[in-house]
């Protein structure tokens, strides 16, 4: 996480370095963003107090599976994952409270705890009994803490260069060190300096489109969106992984992009140790974020993984 908030400063500062009216970036108007993004009004549910983005696609009696977007980032990011896997699972996807199409959480409480409490009453709305979860980066290590927490709600997990492990400025039960600087975001984000933020995620920053980081831009520029995001890395308390991840005896699909500049591939290695099920697929000539930069290469490791004991006669890819 220190690589995502070191990157974003840089964006920040870059930004102030040219400010003027280029650099401002109010919010956009929440009707103006579901017009663009909110596929039917059905997708906002209330839950814990909060408007909640959800997208919930496939056969309703299909394996569950859950999937969360990593920082400053929406349940968009999983579209063509989600496009193929709604065939044989009941995909769900979600933007975390504060991010995307999410209202704010009205408590102001971002920690993990919060996130978990959040993620069960959802399951409870939801009528899911277990399911499996999908994380990327953040979304991950709230994954495998909803898993240690409620091991008879999931049934496998697949993480993708999850955040937990402690690193230089991030130290164990201490709250994450947020440069002041960050605070400037909420005035001014050009898209440019975003791009170069996202671009970092991908190890080809060709493949990154001008879709894909206009709609990074107006996701983050939601009322409230900013703000929250800012909470959310203030109030993130890391706490030491291992005796947790030791407790998750169902199987882990951990999966990394060779090329990952956000969270190294060598943190793969700590998961392994701790983690008593779990195997590790490595994608080369990939980056922090996979399920974007190539999803059609990314996914079947996925989808195999997922389909283990439960597709029947459906073909893995």
């Amino acid at each position: 996480m220190k690589m995502i908030l070191q990157v974003i400063g840089v964006i920040v500062v870059l930004a102030l370095v040219g400010v003027g009216t280029w650099a401002w970036t109010p919010d956009l108007k929440r009707v103006d963003l579901d017009a663009t993004y909110l596929r039917g009004p059905g997708d906002l549910i209330a839950v814990e107090g909060v408007r909640l983005h959800v997208r919930d696609d496939g056969p309703r009696d299909a394996p569950a599976v859950l999937m969360l977007h990593g920082m400053g980032s929406s349940l968009h990011t999983w579209e063509p994952w989600a496009e193929a896997l709604d065939d044989r699972f009941r995909v769900i996807r979600i933007d975390l409270p504060g991010a995307g199409l999410s209202s704010a959480d009205p408590t102001g409480d971002y920690s993990d705890e919060r996130s978990l409490a959040v993620l069960r009453a959802l399951q409870d709305r939801l009528k899911i009994g277990r399911w499996s979860v999908v994380g990327h980066s953040i979304g991950g290590r709230i994954a495998w803490r909803y898993a240690a927490a409620y091991p008879d709600r999931v049934d496998r997990l697949v993480l993708i260069s999850p955040d937990g492990f402690a690193s230089p400025g991030f130290e164990y039960g201490k709250p994450a060190e947020v440069p002041s600087v960050l605070e400037a975001m909420r005035f001014a984000l050009p898209k440019s300096m975003l791009r170069a933020n996202i671009a970092v995620g991908y190890a080809d920053p060709a493949a990154l489109t001008d879709e894909t980081t206009t709609r990074y831009h107006d996701l983050m520029r939601a009322p409230g969106g900013r703000a929250a995001l800012l909470a959310r890395m203030r109030q993130t308390v890391l706490v030491d992984p291992e005796p947790r991840l030791r407790t998750i005896r169902l199987p882990v699909l951990l999966l990394w992009g060779q090329k990952d500049a956000m969270i190294p591939i060598a943190n793969a290695q700590d998961y392994l140790k701790a983690l008593p099920d779990a195997r590790l697929v490595v994608l080369d000539d990939l980056g922090h974020l996979p399920m974007e930069e190539d999803p059609a290469r990314s996914l079947p490791p996925v989808r195999a993984f997922l389909c283990e004991g439960r597709c029947g006669s459906a073909p893995a890819d």
